[in-house]
């Protein structure tokens, strides 16, 4: 898998250009934080940066001076790298959230680290953690021990209690920008040596919900499919959603219905298709409440039709993992719709 591939191991392959950044000072700094909170939305490289921080402290050949590069060769860091460390521990804590879990992390904490400078707990998905296990772990980072250092990871922010953040360093990662996918998307698509147009790299960007691991997953898709000409990654990402409305406006089922089988014929990628069709309802719903201006939306329904199919399609979005054939969620939507619209 291309995520995995090409996940980034040293501190210069971080594509978060400013997250680059702030671990480069935080490893200049003579002292080492005992926390931090990594914020940001799933697949910008929260989880990734800690590996790299936990290796960058604890490599053999690390230059006490100065921010310094893991060395990936280390038995430190080969150990980190392939998840056997006994001083560096993940936990997710979506599965691991309540208190004895937490209780059990912080007895290990006091020990000294086995073969590293510091043992360090990497926590994902933290705001999962319940009350009880964030009261708990708040009296260990008042008092820490020297040698542990915490990461806890989160894509709600909202969710952890402020008596844990003003504990924390903040690292917040945003949203990845399009200029820095598409400058990731390159690197991979040079060292697999393929030979896509330029153009759609640009597409996967601006359609990835500002996720490296998402964009990196569309790559492999397109690759996988030998979708690799604009027109090819625009059909494959659904971006012909304006053809869907405009069949719909027909107010012909068998126009749109017809319109879905050309689409399911060419090997359209319907979960893209949908989520491309539901941004463009809320941009619709949101613009003819007056919330928002665009002058480009030109889909012609009322604010009463657009809920309806949203509500469809969201169905028929959650419904395609189980359909026996890719296309049936959809078509029944429409068919739903058009049957709501003759009461």
């Amino acid at each position: 898998m291309f995520y995995l591939k090409y996940r980034p191991r040293t501190i210069e392959e971080l594509d978060n250009l400013k997250v680059k950044e702030v671990v480069k000072k935080i490893l200049s700094a003579k002292s080492m934080p005992h926390a931090f909170l990594f914020v940001g939305q799933k697949g910008t490289g929260k989880t990734s940066t800690a590996r790299i921080l936990a290796k960058a402290i604890n490599c053999l050949k690390r230059n006490p001076q100065g921010p310094s590069e893991p060395c990936n060769n280390c038995k430190n860091c080969l150990s980190i790298d392939s998840f056997s460390s006994p001083d560096v521990v993940e936990l997710d804590a979506a599965s691991n959230r309540g208190i004895e879990d937490i209780k059990n992390l912080i007895k290990e904490s006091n020990f000294y680290p086995m073969s590293n400078q510091y043992r360090v707990y990497i926590i994902d998905e933290a705001h999962m953690i319940t009350n009880d296990a964030f009261n708990a772990l708040l009296k260990t980072l008042e008092e820490p021990p020297k040698s542990v250092v915490f990461i806890l990871a989160t894509t709600n922010q909202e969710k952890i209690p402020s008596t844990i953040h003003s504990r924390c360093i903040l690292i917040n990662f945003g949203r990845a920008s399009k200029t820095e996918i598409v400058s990731m998307l390159k690197k991979i698509v040079k060292l697999e040596k393929i030979n896509i147009d330029e153009s759609v790299l640009g597409l996967i960007a601006q359609h990835s919900d500002h996720s490296f691991r998402d964009a990196t997953k569309t790559l492999e898709e397109l690759v996988t499919q030998k979708k690799l000409s604009y027109e090819e990654g625009k059909q494959f990402l659904g971006l012909l959603h304006e053809n869907f409305f405009v069949a719909l406006q027909k107010k012909d089922l068998g126009t749109i219905l017809s319109w879905i089988e050309d689409f399911n014929q060419s090997g359209g990628n319907y979960k893209h298709l949908i989520e491309r069709l539901l941004d463009n309802l809320r941009l619709a719903l949101l613009t003819k409440s007056g919330v928002k201006s665009e002058e480009d939306n030109e889909i012609a329904l009322d604010v009463k039709d657009i809920v309806i199919l949203m509500k469809l399609l969201t169905e028929a979005y959650n419904n395609l993992k189980i359909s026996p054939i890719e296309s049936l969620p959809l078509e029944i939507a429409v068919v739903e719709y058009y049957n709501r619209k003759k009461l």
